[in-house]
């Protein structure tokens, strides 16, 4: 793309990612950056990830092509209107917020549904803050871009080429249909993990051997509940009437299971497992999703002194770093003695090919 003038209010993991992977794609794009910690802008002017730190939401902003707003939802209309008069005619305006209605009424309320763009990429971390950021954490992740009526066409698509230099997948969407989706596929199922993970502690025994025994299908079914409360929280107030109404479809879902459960209605039984599985089997795994994907693996290893030492030392050696290691003591649906997570799939796939090489029975999925 050609040269352009990028400014961000806020510069935490997905804008400080974002900014790096506009840097990657064009060394010559100009980028400036609001932060409320100068810590942040720094540590992003020495890496050379930004090349101005502004001191607030000022002037200097006229000279932008685009602005990303990279703030924690609850802070986005407080920011519009500081933005607004500091909004060229022709620049694009655009978010990374998971929740995009609340900031489309604004843009309405406000009259700025000719500069302004919604943004969504699908990529994040269980880390946050610009130290944690990376050029390459929205590549293969889909970049959901959700115009107003007013925006214009053009500028729509200098967005999309704009995600595409990110190597994202852009992918367009009314903002309405993007909660809805969303609501579906990312705020139920951290809804459903928390409340899982909450009924098993009620209902464990005074021993707490539900949880000495917790390991496979439900540490994998679970994982997502270990995410930030407060954002979560706030997310739950943004969307509430689409994941209300999927709430609801998903209580009655529940309610089939455990009549047809009660009923001895085995074929109905059989049919949720068959279909679910079918359905589960068809979903592409090509490109990232609203819920960060674990990279890890399995293997097999000898109960003996120093055997996941040496395997820790094995990929240390060569620069693999490890999330979190540990042995596997219900293995009732798993394969494999130990378990090794990485926080990026390139690790995993190198530690899957050096283990092997070193005549470790792998198992990774």
């Amino acid at each position: 793309m050609n040269d352009l003038t990028f400014g961000f209010i806020g510069l935490g993991l997905i804008g400080g990612s974002i900014a790096k992977g506009l840097k990657r794609a064009n060394r010559n794009h100009r980028i400036m950056a609001y932060a409320r910690h100068r810590s942040t802008l720094d540590a992003a002017l020495r890496d050379g990830t930004i090349d101005e730190a502004l001191e607030g939401v000022d002037d200097n902003l006229l000279r932008c092509d685009y602005i990303f707003l990279c703030t924690p939802v609850s802070y986005n209309e407080e920011y519009l209107t500081a933005i607004r008069p500091h909004l060229r005619k022709d620049a694009i305006l655009t978010d990374v917020g998971s929740v995009k209605t609340n900031i489309h009424e604004a843009v309405g309320n406000m009259g700025l549904e000719a500069n302004f763009i919604g943004g969504h990429p699908m990529a994040g971390s269980e880390k946050s803050g610009y130290k944690y950021s990376t050029d390459h954490l929205v590549e293969n992740a889909y970049y959901v871009i959700t115009p107003t009526p007013f925006s214009p066409p053009e500028k729509v698509e200098e967005l999309r080429r704009l995600a595409l230099s990110l190597s994202a997948l852009p992918l367009i969407l009314d903002y309405r249909q993007h909660d809805y989706i969303v609501a579906g596929i990312s705020h139920l199922p951290h809804l459903i993990a928390s409340s899982l993970v909450n009924l098993v502690k009620d209902k464990d025994t005074p021993e707490q051997t539900m949880k000495l025994v917790a390991a496979g299908g439900f540490k994998d079914i679970t994982r997502i509940a270990s995410s930030s409360p407060v954002m979560w929280q706030q997310i739950c107030a943004t969307n509430r009437e689409n994941i209300q109404a999927i709430l609801g479809d998903y209580i009655a879902s529940l309610e089939q299971v455990r009549t047809a459960v009660a009923g001895g209605d085995d074929q109905a039984v059989y049919d949720l497992f068959d279909t679910s599985r079918e359905y589960r089997n068809s979903i592409p795994d090509r490109s990232s999703g609203p819920i960060k994907k674990e990279y890890s693996l399995y293997c097999d290893i000898v109960d003996e002194s120093g055997a996941i030492a040496t395997i820790a030392t094995i990929l240390a050696a060569h620069q693999i770093s490890i999330k979190n290691i540990g042995i596997i003591h219900n293995r009732e649906f798993e394969e494999g003695v130990l378990k090794i997570e990485f926080y990026e799939e390139d690790a995993s796939i190198r530690a899957v090919d050096l283990l092997t090489q070193c005549r470790y029975t792998v198992y990774h999925r």
